[in-house]
């Protein structure tokens, strides 16, 4: 990674349940080691139904990482919300963290973390092109209530098209697709991407396409190096 970058990832994860049938988080949490990113935005980190239980329980992911899961969940048993997590490097400075709720036939939300001249926002969102241009219209409205700072918006946008869906962004962000990361067997779609203000220059970014990522999720890891943007006079 090129000095002075930042490498943001995002990884949905299917609850831990892998290629091969089995749910194994430990596996899981070997593909973000192997990312060597500073941020993580994790999606389907929670099991689906009751209290939402952690499909990857906090105390592995401090015990077999250097992250730590942010405080972003509301029931107890759980490491996100809405089943989205995030993960910060156990040295990181946290300002803020932010819960937004979204519109749309499913419940969804989104959750933010702001780091120092950073906010990183991680989603998942919808199955239908009309609710997922709802939820990023909503995000975009919660944004606005914050402080400015540069912001990062990654995760699972479930758009297939790699031209249409997203216009509620494009005034204000990039978005760019490291690559086709789903399925993780055979990658056809590039499902999970990443949207940047203007702050923000980027430097590289991929899809983690290991044996062990094809195995561990049925979506493959994305990342993205960005640096503060030069500002010429």
């Amino acid at each position: 990674m090129e000095t002075g970058a930042l490498r943001l990832a995002s990884y949905n994860l299917r609850k831990c349940r892998g290629t091969d049938g089995q749910r194994a988080p430990a596996r899981v949490l070997d593909v973000i080691n192997d990312i060597g990113a500073d941020v993580v935005a994790l999606q389907e980190a929670d099991m689906r139904l009751g209290p939402r239980p952690a499909a990857l329980p906090s105390r592995m992911i401090e015990s077999h990482t250097d992250f730590i899961a942010l405080p972003v969940n509301t029931s107890p048993v759980s490491v996100g919300w809405h089943g989205n997590a995030i993960l910060v490097r156990k040295e990181a400075k946290v300002d803020a963290v932010h819960r937004f709720d979204l519109p749309g036939l499913e419940p969804r939300g989104a959750v933010a973390v702001d780091l120092p001249e950073l906010r990183v926002v991680g989603v998942h969102l919808g199955l239908l092109r009309s609710s997922r241009q709802k939820q990023l219209h909503a995000i975009r409205a919660h944004l606005k209530t914050l402080d400015e700072r540069p912001t990062v918006i990654l995760g699972d946008f479930n758009e297939w098209s790699r031209s249409q869906g997203l216009d509620p962004l494009r005034d204000a962000f990039e978005i760019h697709a490291p690559g086709r990361s789903f399925h993780a067997n055979r990658p056809v779609a590039a499902l999970d991407r990443i949207a940047f203000t203007d702050r923000f220059e980027m430097r590289n970014a991929g899809v983690v396409q290991t044996i062990l990522s094809q195995r561990a999720s049925d979506h493959l890891p994305i990342w993205a190096d960005l640096r503060p943007a030069v500002s010429t006079p």
